[in-house]
């Protein structure tokens, strides 16, 4: 990089992070509690020096954005979530691990643990609902990097009862290709296996109540979807989507009937 962009890059750097100290000024009664604003902006300008295409965005939007993380209580550095740049435009998401961190801290029956896990080919998974009580087993085959069937998520709560969401492969993609904000970006591309434990837990939270301690905590966790539930799905096409399918690598490949019926 030139001397000259080397320049202009850390001017705006320098621009976002008074824009964000303001931000974070004006909304401190927002933050969550024992938030550490020192800490949050440093880790925030250490992560805005790797990101690429920073300088092709307005400073005061990054700022926007890595509010949402602080109204959180999440860090952009320990990657629980991300400022994703799209075509100019910066966009808030928040990382598996970000996600399991606020169902526990704020759901309203309290949770022991959370988790989602992907099942791949070979792996054997069960559900089963025996006397009203739901239960699930899972039994993964060793270092497994087999095409991926599906994913599920389970919460299990600290009075002794559990919920859980099973999701295959070909609805995950679904999905994604009718609801994402980015069905073909970096994060589906480079991670889709991330994605799926994602995609999984985030309806898993539908069912779990989760109260904010504010209205900029709840709007930025809205925020922080990959998904828009408001968009017009595309239309239906056969696809490998309708005939069964498993994905390698995030991408789809058929099975026959045979097969099909045997996952």
């Amino acid at each position: 990089m030139g001397g000259a962009n080397l320049a202009d890059q850390n001017n705006k750097l320098l621009v976002i992070h008074n824009n964000l100290e303001k931000l974070l000024d004006s909304k401190r009664e927002a933050m969550p509690t024992n938030f550490n604003k020192t800490r949050f902006l440093q880790n925030c300008m250490t992560v805005l020096q790797d990101t690429r295409d920073v300088d092709k965005c307005d400073p005061t939007s990054i700022a926007r954005t890595m509010l949402k993380g602080a109204f959180l209580g999440l860090d952009f550095f320990n990657k629980e979530c991300y400022a994703i740049i799209y075509g100019g435009v910066v966009q808030f998401q928040t990382d598996y691990k970000g996600e399991k961190k606020l169902a526990k801290k704020y759901s309203v029956r309290p949770v022991r643990d959370i988790y989602a896990k992907l099942v791949r080919e070979s792996d054997e998974f069960t559900e089963e609902i025996k006397d009203g009580q739901q239960t699930v087993q899972f039994k993964p085959k060793p270092f497994n990097d087999g095409p991926i069937l599906g994913a599920f998520a389970v919460a299990l709560f600290e009075d002794g009862g559990m919920v859980y969401e099973v999701m295959s492969a070909s609805e995950i993609e679904t999905t994604r290709k009718n609801y994402s904000k980015q069905a073909n970006g970096q994060a589906w591309t480079k991670s889709p296996g991330e994605m799926y434990r994602k995609t999984v837990l985030r309806r898993l939270c539908k069912n779990i109540e989760l109260d904010f301690d504010t209205i900029e905590q709840a709007q930025a966790f809205e925020d922080a979807s990959d998904f828009d539930m408001n968009k017009t799905p595309q239309p239906q096409q056969q696809s490998p989507l309708n005939a069964g399918a498993v994905v390698v690598d995030g991408e789809y490949e058929p099975v026959n009937e045979n097969e099909a019926e045997q996952t």
